[in-house]
């Protein structure tokens, strides 16, 4: 008798690990359903676990998810956080990606060119973020980030940037500073040794004009030979992005005259030199260009209204240039 016992206990859990190890391998939700999310708490147990999971609305039977956890020897590995279930994941793909803590991705895109303001606004409006630094002054902001600076105009890299669904938004400000340390530093370890810079940061200044003066990207290191060479030659910049990022909310969409007279720290129709931070969130291209300019003798250059430039190397050609395109 007890070997009968012992004999239907063995075949039931041969039969119940082939049935788990059957189910381990079908896919959770089919191909055509949406992704469910779930999250886990921290502390969260296997049979814990498997209950939020389920309670989230995935179709899993907690007792059988938490058995193969087990069976696995990966119940204890399950990491606490935000989750997404996506269609053809079986259950061992799963326990796999609670295990690795593959997090549910959002992304966020930063525009090249932005300024540090619109860049705060579009983290601010994102859902998926956990907004720690909503309300924060930009000064005490920048302390969270780095000391090396005291103005965030320009520190931060246009990109996409991935992330955790709940992440901190200070994350993403790190991480945007970071690839842009990383990206200046690479561009000024190669740069034209001729260069009239003292600093990267001075690099990355003009780099934020050229980004906001190019119409087309392949006339960016052409723009950037006409800035260097100005510098070099101690003339005025006259760069309107630069007069248009000091007027701040006083610009209403149309330089006028008294706006290029009207002495700021960012009007370079009355101060010599770079100002005294970027004007806006510079890209890789910009980067290359104020650090590798095109060999040229060119000192103006004036918009033709198709989005290309006309460059000149003396005033007279400039003049003609202006009366030709803009007047």
């Amino acid at each position: 008798m007890i070997k009968k016992f012992f004999l239907f206990v063995i075949a039931f859990s041969v039969l119940s690990a082939a049935l788990i190890a059957f189910w381990a391998h079908r896919p959770i939700i089919g191909s055509e359903e949406k992704p469910v999310e779930f999250s886990i708490k921290a502390g969260s147990s296997v049979r814990s676990s498997a209950e939020q999971i389920a309670g989230a609305g995935v179709p899993v039977n907690p007792t059988l998810f938490g058995l193969l956890a087990r069976m696995t020897g990966k119940g204890s590995r399950l990491k606490a956080g935000n989750y997404e279930l996506k269609p053809g994941t079986t259950p061992l793909k799963l326990i796999d990606q609670l295990v690795r803590g593959e997090f549910a991705q959002e992304s966020l895109v930063i525009i090249e060119g932005w300024t540090f303001r619109q860049m705060r606004q579009a983290i601010a409006n994102h859902p998926a973020l956990k907004h720690d630094t909503v309300g924060l002054p930009d000064k005490e902001l920048l302390a969270k980030i780095t000391t090396e600076y005291t103005r965030p105009e320009g520190l931060f890299f246009p990109d996409t940037y991935l992330f955790a669904k709940g992440s901190s938004d200070l994350q993403v400000y790190k991480q945007a500073h970071a690839v842009l340390q990383r990206r200046l530093s690479d561009a000024w370890a190669r740069r034209d040794p001729s260069l009239p810079y003292k600093s990267p940061y001075e690099a990355l200044i003009m780099a934020s004009i050229i980004e906001k003066e190019t119409g087309q990207k392949a006339e960016r290191n052409l723009i950037a030979a006409v800035f260097i060479n100005r510098l070099k030659r101690g003339m005025l910049l006259q760069t309107d992005p630069s007069v248009i990022y000091g007027m701040g909310e006083d610009f209403q969409g149309n330089i006028r005259k008294r706006d290029l007279t009207n002495d700021t720290p960012y009007n370079t129709y009355t101060r010599v030199g770079l100002p005294p931070t970027p004007i806006s969130l510079p890209g890789v291209e910009s980067l290359e260009a104020a650090l590798n300019p095109a060999k040229s003798d060119a000192l103006y250059f004036v918009s033709r209204g198709n989005g290309t430039s006309e460059f000149s190397n003396n005033l007279n050609d400039h003049n003609r240039a202006v009366n030709k395109y803009q007047r």
